[in-house]
Order: structure tokens, then C-alpha cells, then sequence
């Protein structure tokens, strides 16, 4: 291409490199065509979880049942009951009333209701303890009727004291107090009436606060979770997809699917478009198991990592999570009283009801292999008391065509344990004679024993235990997922504690290495030599 004479010496090569540059620069998307960069696993999700108006058939404001005067929460459920007639008898063989895997052994049932403990709260005792109760999704725990509204009703209401106030003021000889009992009643058939599906508070007032406080247990799971933004939560934030916790924890009969304590939480890993019926909880279920864009080296690793391993970088981003219970610190007084020490984070670093706790924001994972089941001790397995305890701990090695590399938040603690039995204790904690209120360990772990049916020797110490929690929640934006170098790079990689395989930048193989750096130096000096003899022959040229 030849320039007028008129342009300048720089100017030239300029022209030249914008030419070059307007060539080689992929074409611009077709108007209305905005999706066509997108991944394949961006399109699949926008398809299978294409924005829906739900409409229902029913409007409860105008229900004669609900428009009754209630004294009671069991007239709340009878009033349900008597249209949803099916609901009782389908709640009460739900792992959310049982508490129990129904697939565990008969002789050591797992789960919270069963011989399951674990390193926050222990244990709950066969649910004689009554902070354990408050989370259960009946009137009165376990024993009473269910509470239609714990999951399905749409307002923050006090149903305990409404009901208290309005038996105190109903039959009062006073104009006034009658009055208030009257409107007290039209609150209270206003929330019965407001009911819907579970949203993300209903499963938010148990899941974000189980263990004994928002964001103690799962990390991926606090009160932050209940109106998120895109930025801490793509599929939840109020701003983006603002998905509700049932849009993937589908639902059967009431029964939500989900981990049930050692069962996986699917068998396979299908998605939507190979079976539309499937428990859609896996991220495959929409992204498919090859999300990325044709070509993209993160489609080579779905088979061996998951989804999760690079979209969810930090947990406990806005609130932080415990990661530290020492029950052997617990039952310290000052001037003869319980006390609580805060800490820099706003949360408690003692408590005497509770002993020594640490707590972290912005956690990173650790990472180990999964195939979906989670390996839980129970007060009748016996244990090392020698090494750490692991009281849960995921399931799968790299052999496993089930598992896949996968993020944890571990839970770490010391907690009571039988010297002799070799056993875990499982304290009663709550109520008069509990250790919160008697601070003795002894009366503690024995009244704990005897309502689980199962021995102690009366002698006891502490043992420190390890307890993991799969991060599935947090899924971070796209520009904030983890880059290669987190992984692949030496030291610090976050794959560090995995072994038994070699992964690139991380691993060092010195014959390997020796190799690989004489191809570069013959490269380089291939490439000096071809530069050299191009300078001479042009020198030639020139003479």
C-alpha cells in the first residue's frame, strides 16, 4: 500500500498499524444479536430459569376459615389443614420434621433428632432440648402440630405474643383493652392470610441461624443472603436473577430436595435437558457439564472440579462465620456471674454458657474431593481421641468417577468426649437442668446420656474435632472468579493439600522442568539465529 508523499514519516506506520489492527479485530456483533458471545452454559441457564410470573388459584384474604378468631397456633393449622388436607401427613415423614436419614442404620440412626452430634451445638438430644426446638417446623417442636407458616407465610409476625396480648385484653371489663384484643385478632387473621411459597426469609429464619446464630455454621448462609445483591449472591441478588431458595431446591410432596446428612444429594448429574424432572440442585442442571465457551480450557475441568471450586472465592463476604468452639473454656465468672466478651469482628470471642470462640470474614475455602455424601459421627461410633476428630467430613478421592474437587467451610472445636467409652458426649445444654443454666459438666453429660439411651463411665475430657460445610451459596460474578494462577502456581496454591497427581505451575518434577526450559532456550535461541541471519542477508542487500 503506498501513502501520499504528503504524509509524514510517522504517520505512515501509524496508518499501517490501524489498518492491521481494524483487520484482525473480531467483527461486531449483529444488532439484536447481543448474545451471541455468550457461553453456552449462560444460555442454557437463561433457558431453563427464564424469568416466571407464578400465579396462584386461590386468594386466602377471602377464605371463611381464615377470617376465624384464632387463640392458638393449632387453630392456625387446623384452619390450613382443612383445605390442604393432604399437608399433615406428608410434612410428618419430611426430613424437616424427622430430623432423621432415613437410609442410615437402623441400630445408629443419623441425624439431629437421632445419635448424630457435631462440633457447634453437640448434640440435640432426641429433642428434649429446647433451644434445638425453637428451628423445628412445629407450633411446639416435634411433639406439637406444624406451623404451616414457618415456610409459608409472607410476614414478620410475633404469633406467640399477639396471642399472649390477646388473651390478656379480650375479656377485660375495660372498653379500651377489648378494643385492642379486637384489632390484636384482625393482625393476626391478616398474617394467616398472607401466605405464599417459601421464600428466601422463611428458610433464612432457621438456615441462616442454626448452630446458635446468624452465620455460625455455614458460612455460604447468613441473615446478608435474605436481600442480596448480584455481587454477593448472581442467582439471588435482589438485582439480578433474585431467585428464591425452592427454585433450586425443588420440591416433592413437601419433601425439599437437598444433602440429607450422609445420602448424596443426587446421584447423578444430569441436566434439565436430559431430564426435566430431576431435583434441579446441580449447577450442571442448567450450565450443563460443559458451560463454558467451545474451545475454553475451564470445560476441561468439569469433570475433576466443581463449579463451585471457582465461582464461590470467599465465604462469609458481609458477615462473619465461626470457625472455632472450645467447649473446654466454657463456665468462667466474673464476681461470681456468666459474662460474654465481643470481639473486633462485633461477634463473641467468650461466653461462659458457650467457652472460646473465633470467628473470619471474607473465609477462603479448603478444598477436598466430594461425590455428594458427607461421613458424620454419631454418640455410639467410637473414636481416636489420640488425632483430630473428624465428626463430618466429605466422602470421595480422585478415583471416584462421582466426585469432583470441591469448596468447605471447616468448622473447627473442642468438645466433651468419654475417656473410657471412647465415645462423643452429647451434653444437655438448654432448660433448668441444663449446663447453660447449671454449668456443670458432669449433671450435664449425664442427664444428655440418659435421654440419647446410651452409656457413660462419669469420666470425661475434651477432644479437638473437625466439622465441614459444602459452600454452594456466595456464587460470585463471573469477573470475580478464581483466576488460574490460585491454583495453578507455586507456593499458595489453594490446592496445596490435595496430592497424589501433578498439577501444572503448582507441582515441580525436576526432569520435566529440565525439559521444558531447554525447548524455551532452543526456541529463543532458534529464534535469535533466524533474527541474526535476517540482519545479515538485508546488509548484503543493501551493499
Amino acid at each position: 500500500m503506498r501513502f501520499p508523499k504528503c504524509m509524514s514519516r510517522w504517520v505512515r506506520p501509524a496508518a499501517a498499524l490501524l489498518l492491521i489492527l481494524l483487520l484482525a479485530a473480531p467483527p461486531l456483533a449483529a444488532s439484536g444479536d447481543e448474545d451471541s458471545d455468550r457461553a453456552p452454559g449462560r444460555k442454557m441457564a437463561d433457558q431453563a430459569t427464564r424469568k416466571r410470573h407464578f400465579w396462584v388459584t386461590s386468594d386466602h384474604s377471602k377464605m371463611k376459615q381464615l377470617q376465624q378468631t384464632f387463640l392458638s397456633g393449632d387453630d392456625i393449622t387446623k384452619a390450613c389443614l382443612s383445605c390442604h388436607n393432604k399437608a399433615d401427613e406428608q410434612i410428618r415423614k419430611t426430613l424437616h420434621w424427622t430430623w432423621t436419614d432415613p437410609n442410615s442404620p437402623a441400630d445408629n440412626r443419623m441425624g439431629k433428632a437421632q445419635y448424630s452430634v457435631n462440633n457447634f451445638c453437640i448434640s440435640t438430644n432426641l429433642m428434649h432440648d429446647q433451644k434445638c426446638e425453637s428451628c423445628h417446623i412445629g407450633w411446639k417442636g416435634k411433639k406439637g402440630q406444624i406451623d404451616c407458616l414457618k415456610c409459608h407465610g409472607q410476614t414478620e409476625f410475633n404469633f406467640s405474643e399477639a396471642f399472649e396480648d390477646y388473651h390478656a385484653f379480650h375479656t377485660s371489663d375495660d372498653p379500651e383493652e377489648r378494643e385492642m384484643a379486637r384489632e390484636i385478632q384482625e393482625s393476626i387473621q391478616e398474617a394467616v392470610q398472607a401466605v405464599g411459597r417459601p421464600t428466601r426469609r422463611n428458610c433464612g429464619s432457621c438456615h441462616f441461624r442454626g448452630g446458635g446464630g446468624d452465620g455460625v455454621k455455614h458460612g455460604d448462609l447468613d441473615s446478608s443472603m435474605t436481600k442480596p445483591n448480584k455481587s454477593l449472591d448472581v442467582h439471588m441478588g435482589i438485582d439480578g436473577q433474585d431467585f428464591q431458595c425452592v427454585r433450586c431446591h425443588t420440591t416433592i410432596s413437601h419433601n425439599i430436595a437437598g444433602r440429607i446428612y450422609g445420602t448424596p444429594a443426587a446421584m447423578d448429574r444430569k441436566s434439565l435437558i436430559q431430564n426435566d424432572l430431576a431435583s434441579k440442585i446441580m449447577c450442571e442442571s442448567c450450565h450443563g457439564d460443559r458451560p463454558h465457551r467451545a474451545g475454553s480450557k475451564p470445560n476441561d475441568h468439569t469433570d475433576k472440579v466443581a463449579c463451585q471450586t471457582c465461582h464461590i472465592p470467599t465465604v462469609a463476604r458481609v458477615l462473619p462465620t465461626k470457625v472455632w468452639w472450645d467447649w473446654s473454656k466454657a463456665g468462667k465468672l466474673k464476681d461470681g456471674k456468666p459474662y460474654n466478651e465481643e470481639g473486633p469482628l462485633g461477634k463473641h470471642i467468650y461466653m461462659s454458657i458457650k467457652g472460646e470462640m473465633k470467628w473470619a470474614k471474607n473465609l477462603v475455602p479448603e478444598y477436598m474431593w466430594f461425590n455428594g455424601s458427607i461421613k458424620t459421627k454419631t454418640a455410639k461410633d467410637m473414636i481416636d481421641p489420640g488425632n483430630v476428630v473428624n465428626v463430618g467430613w466429605p466422602v470421595g478421592d480422585r478415583n471416584d468417577s462421582n466426585a469432583r474437587i470441591f469448596p468447605f467451610k471447616v468448622h473447627r472445636g473442642r468438645q466433651p468426649y468419654d475417656t473410657v467409652n471412647k465415645t462423643l458426649l452429647g451434653p444437655l445444654l438448654s432448660g433448668p437442668h441444663g449446663y447453660w443454666t447449671t454449668f456443670d459438666w458432669q449433671d450435664a453429660l449425664t442427664r444428655g446420656q440418659k435421654f440419647l439411651g446410651l452409656p457413660y463411665s462419669g469420666s470425661f475430657d475434651f477432644v479437638e474435632t473437625r466439622y465441614v460445610f459444602p459452600s454452594t451459596h456466595m456464587v460470585a460474578p463471573k469477573e470475580k472468579a478464581l483466576a488460574c494462577v490460585e491454583c495453578h502456581r507455586r507456593p499458595n496454591s489453594r490446592l496445596a493439600c490435595l496430592t497424589g497427581f501433578y498439577m501444572p505451575g503448582r507441582d515441580q518434577i525436576r526432569l520435566l522442568d529440565m525439559a521444558g526450559w531447554a525447548l524455551v532456550l532452543a526456541a529463543l535461541l532458534g529464534v535469535s539465529l533466524h533474527a541474526l541471519g535476517r540482519i545479515v542477508s538485508r546488509n548484503g542487500r543493501r551493499k
